[in-house]
């Protein structure tokens, strides 16, 4: 058994507390709370879960995976976090080899998947909030949906405790203890110390700026996420308006039908704009709110004057190829960074832990290779299918 701290309470960092708690190590999570965290990515109405992954065979299979587990914890907990309602996958011209969505619907109907062809008179019929002339193709995911985000955190830290998961909620980390190029523990903001045997870092967007010798491996990007109160309602029900991504290569937005909010969620993934989580700059800008009404008005045209009751900043951990980051610090034994998240990575939560737990075990698992310490990665590397995957926020 080990002693193990995580720093970071989001969904990394949750779930591998979990999971390594129930592999019988002495865990303690740290986070300055309030948990959820208020400015974690994981903190959100809702993430999309999908396993629609272009030609990836690996994140295809693990997604795959994943969504058999979101059931079970619907099951397991008592309560549907998990809402498998659908997913809408939709190009402004017909799908193409090569195009992600041509790549994710053949994989998908190779594999077995319930999934169907949606061309402009199925989308005029069945879904009549979208501009059906302007989407003339792309497919609906039968096996998707999407998960409440902030709601399955809360419901994984109070399970966490039940577990016996140390809580050290108002720790803010400071520093990484070090002797003799093996970390032993954290400072925390108080002067604190306090010793492990392996220490993980799961604090997300924080990741370049707490560990300064990570700035090379990632970013920190902020994209914007926008609330609507539609005038028409009927039109927004996850019956007719599942989640969606509209040819997200072109565009980059995507989307959710009204949840228990009582509002329509859009955002958009993209480059975003690169910057500390919590900078002062962390609003949504009149530019960003244009380019939505825009894209509103030659999609949605129900929505093109709807009022934005609620607009945030959604931060991601990119890497430079849009993999994820679970590995062990080359030249600091001791040390696990699970970050990397890249827009794309709520999805896995089911699965996270498993992954993160057996980077500390150095138990063999060939995803861990592909979320190798890989700093030969360089900017530029990013795969174009990873980089527009409509997965988080």
């Amino acid at each position: 058994m080990s002693t193990i701290i995580v720093v970071g309470a989001g969904i990394n960092g949750v779930t591998a507390a979990i999971e390594l708690k129930k592999r019988g190590h002495k865990v303690s999570l740290v986070d300055p709370g309030p948990l959820p965290h208020p400015l974690a990515a994981s903190t959100d109405v809702s993430k999309a879960v999908r396993a629609a992954y272009g030609a990836d065979q690996d994140y295809t299979s693990l997604a795959e995976r994943s969504i058999q587990l979101w059931r079970k914890w619907n099951q397991e907990f008592g309560v549907e976090l998990y809402h498998e309602i659908h997913f809408l996958f939709l190009r402004q011209r017909a799908m193409q080899p090569g195009d992600f969505e041509y790549e994710s619907f053949k994989l998908l109907e190779k594999r077995g998947h319930k999934v169907e062809r949606i061309d402009s008179r199925v989308l005029h019929e069945r879904f009549p909030a979208w501009n059906a002339e302007r989407y003339p193709d792309g497919f609906l995911d039968l096996e998707a949906g999407y998960a409440e985000s902030g709601r399955v955190v809360a419901q994984l830290i109070e399970h966490s405790k039940s577990l016996g998961v140390g809580l050290c909620e108002g720790s803010r980390f400071s520093a990484l203890v070090e002797h003799d190029g093996r970390v032993r523990g954290v400072v925390l903001h108080d002067g604190r110390s306090v010793a492990a045997d392996v220490v993980i870092m799961a604090v997300g967007a924080w990741t370049p700026y707490l560990l300064p010798f990570t700035k090379n491996f990632f970013r920190a990007t902020g994209h914007a996420v926008f609330h609507l109160k539609p005038r028409q309602e009927k039109l927004f029900q996850p019956e007719q308006f599942p989640v969606f991504g509209a040819d997200l290569s072109s565009t980059g937005f995507y989307g959710f039908p009204i949840g228990r909010e009582g509002v329509v969620k859009i955002a958009r993934h993209g480059p975003g704009r690169e910057m500390p989580p919590d900078s002062p700059d962390r609003v949504v800008t009149a530019e960003e709110e244009s380019r939505l009404r825009e894209f509103l008005a030659e999609t949605f045209p129900a929505l093109a004057d709807a009022l934005v009751v609620n607009s945030r900043i959604c931060f991601y951990c990119d890497t430079h190829d849009g993999d994820f980051w679970i590995a062990r610090d080359p030249e600091r034994a001791g040390l696990i960074v699970a970050a990397g998240d890249s827009g794309h990575g709520f999805k896995f939560a089911p699965v996270l832990g498993e992954l993160i737990a057996d980077a500390v075990e150095e138990k063999s698992n060939p995803l861990l290779n592909k979320f190798r310490w890989r700093p030969e990665v360089q900017p530029g590397d990013k795969k174009e299918a990873a980089r527009f995957l409509p997965a988080k926020s």
